[in-house]
């Protein structure tokens, strides 16, 4: 244990200077480890293996639906970062949304632009400006680098510091699955990441922004989250998504703190 705590504090003491970076509009320093390279190479084979397992949906109306908005959240995303001389972070990314027909309530974004959306949260987002504030959202994490600072911890925490290509090599199922924990695109709840609060505050601002550049009302992504909440209530199993995004009245006030900012971005369909 002493060796893994020494391992842990070296890494992260290397990493301080070699492994830091900042988070788009909170300008947070967030250590993350891991390549861009790895982590996009490691997206890749991970959306490509769910996808050869799911059912993607094949109702027209609703992943036209889904394709609308999240190209929507697309161009918005480029055109933020481009606004803040980013640009080139979203080189690689090769934008894909799908449908998957599944019950589930939820949705996850990989990075590199790989955005999955489950049938069973339609039901709650119900419209586009509904769908529009997940997808900011989810989008808001990945573009943040939240899943490589959460596999950064456990990276440290559970392989002592490894790196991410040494771990590959000699623990690949282990590392594939904590990227699946990391990134949210695993079906058990009980072994996703959860978010930090300063993680959840920053994908909400962010999202918010991007959905109001997109021409989405921000002011309606209370009512969404207020929609999943209650979907909640009186069931034995909590949606995924509220799992892993917990709704509550903070939430709601954080979101309410932020909406000054994103209606400064909001640009409504002419």
């Amino acid at each position: 244990m002493r060796h893994v705590l020494l391992t842990i504090l070296v890494v992260m003491s290397a990493g301080l200077s070699s492994g830091c970076s900042r988070v788009a509009v909170s300008n947070r320093r967030q250590l993350n480890l891991i390549p861009d390279s790895l982590i996009l190479s490691l997206s890749l084979q991970q959306y490509d293996a769910f996808l050869a397992e799911a059912k993607i949906s094949d109702n027209a109306t609703q992943k036209a639906l889904v394709e609308r908005v999240g190209r929507r959240i697309q161009g918005a995303v480029e055109q933020y970062f481009a606004d803040i001389g980013r640009a080139e972070e979203l080189t690689d990314y090769q934008w894909q949304f799908t449908l998957i027909e599944s019950p589930e309530q939820n949705a996850w974004v990989l990075p590199g632009g790989k955005v999955v959306v489950y049938t069973g949260l339609l039901p709650i987002t119900q419209n586009e400006v509904g769908l529009a504030t997940v997808l900011g959202h989810e989008i808001a994490h990945a573009v943040a680098d939240h899943g490589g600072e959460r596999m950064t911890q456990a990276l440290l925490v559970d392989l002592g510091g490894m790196a991410l290509d040494k771990a590959l090599q000699q623990r690949p199922d282990t590392t594939r699955e904590l990227f699946s924990s990391a990134y949210g695109t695993t079906t058990n709840v009980a072994v996703i990441l959860p978010f930090s609060r300063l993680q959840e505050s920053e994908a909400d601002r962010l999202g918010l922004i991007f959905m109001a550049m997109a021409g989405y009302d921000p002011r309606s992504a209370v009512d969404f989250w207020q929609r999943m909440a209650a979907a909640s209530e009186g069931s034995q199993q909590v949606p995924v998504l509220l799992s892993t995004h917990p709704t509550n009245e903070r939430r709601i006030r954080d979101i309410q703190k932020h909406l000054p900012e994103a209606l400064s971005h909001y640009k409504p369909p002419s």
